[in-house]
């Protein structure tokens, strides 16, 4: 496929922007990728992503064999003759959840001397509304007479399927700051068969925080449905099931119990809208209950095993899970690593595994045991936690674990296993929102 005036430079590069150059790539433009760590970019030059995605290392490699894609730390050079360039950092957020733009301003700084005139700027990287038009001011007042168009196109990947979303969204939001340029865009991403939203920057920009915060208040209710269902011995399991199947549900809302929504996605979008409705004098109240009932959440595991053990100070618990989600390699605000902190304060010692966990971020664990196998996590433990979900631990020998551990609790923070399969082998099986609640302070 031909593009207008040459390459395409794709600027920041980890989750989002690794696969965004290599999709890019693969579908017939000549990509050329920017990021400032140098680690990063010899690595994706050598056919190493900076993370573990399905796909990513095999089609990072073929289209680097193609002459298609290439990377490299010299922004300049890469932005000089570009007619598209697209910002593609994964927005950074702290331990409250709150967006840092430092390193997108940063890059536009430096981009205006040496992007091409009459280039379009579109930014995909998860930012708060308003951000898309600072970007923009920013440019021009660095270089007033370049004429250039910019537009928002927020990303739609989910770690563990980011090339298949990318290749197959449901739909694409395109905000451009003119007609001319929201049609540049909608050619530039023509080869994608879906419906394209073509709107103003703003609500371009406002579109990713209504889905995330959505999706965000799917879950919260889900988990409140939950606590309330173990109080009176329902399964919510099942009343969520009757749920889907209302034609006025979605079958694919996210309405699964669990331990809440992690990541930093999510909570960033919500953050954001809180934040604007406190600025306007607007309090959201409805999403100051979805942030609230998260927070709690975030607990459940712990609470779970305060139901068995009185005290978890010399316990060992076994953490199975470390990610934030199956498929990826990340531990980016990882809940399985926040509930690892509360077993350490409570007192406890972990040993845990992970199938895919980065081995580099793992260095930086130092109040627990990362173990090389599932056996050797839960070796004379009192109590497994599943904490990921990733499809291998349904083929796991549970009855052989059973007897490798001291006693035969199970908590699982995703309803992910059969709780009468588990039940056979002895097992103590704790979910949530099954209706199995168990006294406080039950000594197993």
């Amino acid at each position: 496929m031909a593009l207008e005036g040459g390459k395409v430079c794709v600027i920041g590069i980890w989750h989002l922007g690794a696969v965004t150059s290599v999709c890019l790539a693969d579908m017939g433009y000549d990509v050329i990728g920017v990021d400032p760590d140098s680690g990063i970019v010899d690595g994706l030059n050598s056919g190493h992503p900076p993370l573990f995605e399905p796909g990513l290392e095999d089609l990072l490699r073929k289209n680097l064999e193609s002459g298609r894609l290439q990377y490299t730390i010299d922004l300049a050079d890469a932005v000089s003759d570009a007619p598209f360039i697209l910002i593609t950092f994964d927005t950074p957020v702290d331990q409250d959840d709150e967006v840092d733009l430092s390193q997108i301003f940063a890059v536009t700084k430096n981009l205006a001397s040496s992007m091409e005139d009459g280039a379009v700027v579109i930014i995909s990287s998860q930012v708060p509304v308003g951000t898309c038009q600072r970007i923009a001011d920013t440019l021009r007042s660095i270089r007033p007479s370049m004429s250039f168009g910019f537009a928002c196109v927020p990303e739609n990947l989910r770690l563990g399927q980011a090339i298949h979303r990318f290749c197959h969204p449901d739909m694409l939001v395109i905000g451009g700051d003119t007609a001319e340029t929201s049609e540049r865009v909608r050619t530039f991403f023509q080869m994608l068969e879906t419906s394209f939203v073509v709107t103003d920057v703003s609500s371009a920009e406002m579109t990713k925080h209504a889905i995330n915060s959505y999706l965000a208040t799917c879950i919260s209710f889900a988990n409140e449905l939950a606590g309330i269902c173990d109080l009176v011995g329902a399964d919510s399991l099942k009343v969520i099931e009757a749920l889907r199947l209302d034609a006025r549900v979605s079958s694919n809302a996210p309405l699964r119990p669990g331990s809440g929504f992690s990541g930093g996605t999510l909570a960033r979008d919500v953050k954001v809208l809180l934040h604007l409705g406190d600025a306007y004098n607007d309090p959201l109240l409805q999403l100051k209950g979805v942030w609230d009932r998260n927070q709690q959440q975030g607990t459940i595991a712990v609470r779970r095993l305060r139901q068995i053990f009185p005290s978890l100070s010399g316990k060992t618990i076994s953490v199975l899970g470390l990610t934030y989600k199956p498929g990826t390699s990340t531990l980016r605000r990882s809940a399985s690593l926040e509930v690892i902190d509360q077993l350490v304060l409570a007192g406890a010692s972990v040993r845990a595994f992970d199938p895919k966990a980065d081995p580099e971020e793992l260095k930086e664990k130092r109040n627990f045991v990362v173990c090389d196998s599932v056996e050797d996590a839960v070796y004379q433990s009192n109590a497994l936690i599943i904490a990921t979900p990733w499809a291998e631990f349904k083929d796991i020998d549970y009855q052989g674990l059973s007897r490798l551990m001291s006693d035969k609790v199970i908590v699982d923070a995703h309803n992910f296993l059969d709780p009468t399969t588990l039940g056979g082998y002895g097992f103590l099986y704790l979910g949530v929102g099954r209706g199995t609640l168990v006294k406080e302070g039950s000594e197993k």
